[in-house]
């Protein structure tokens, strides 16, 4: 039986790391600035409907310090970020890859439909952020 172990403050920040990151990489796929109030209540809201270790991760602590220069530097630190995450969660507690994986796809997502509906560009980031979650544990 694997049993869950709870999270440093420091692997919390690595999930909520990934996950701010790849709201933000959508919400800079595509960017507006009367759409960023609405996608931020989006992020929120899919955040807040997590569960246990991956809700309190999201919802607790300071938020992660992410670039604001460029696309790049911010997908240089989300995407890996989201990546060691997985692999935080696979060796810590299982069964709650699948928990972040779905609430950051369902951040991501509804950040992407908040304003004009999906652009191109937000669909290729959601991919990215999809393989970047999907790399092997």
């Amino acid at each position: 039986m694997i049993m869950e172990q709870r999270l440093t403050d420091e692997e919390r920040l690595t999930l909520r790391t990934g996950a701010f990151g790849a709201v933000f990489l959508v919400s800079n796929a595509d960017p507006g600035m009367f759409g960023m109030v609405r996608e931020s209540f989006a992020a929120s809201s899919a955040f807040g409907a997590a569960s246990g270790p991956v809700k309190e991760a999201l919802t607790t602590g300071p938020l992660p310090e992410l670039p604001t220069d460029s696309a790049l530097e911010i997908e240089s630190v989300a995407l890996p970020a989201l990546e060691r995450a997985v692999r935080i969660l696979a060796a810590r507690s299982p069964g709650e890859v699948a928990t972040y994986r779905t609430v950051v796809l369902d951040a991501a997502g509804r950040v992407a439909r908040a304003h004009r509906g999906v652009a191109p560009e937000e669909t290729a980031m959601i991919e990215r952020i999809r393989a970047a979650l999907d790399r092997p544990e």
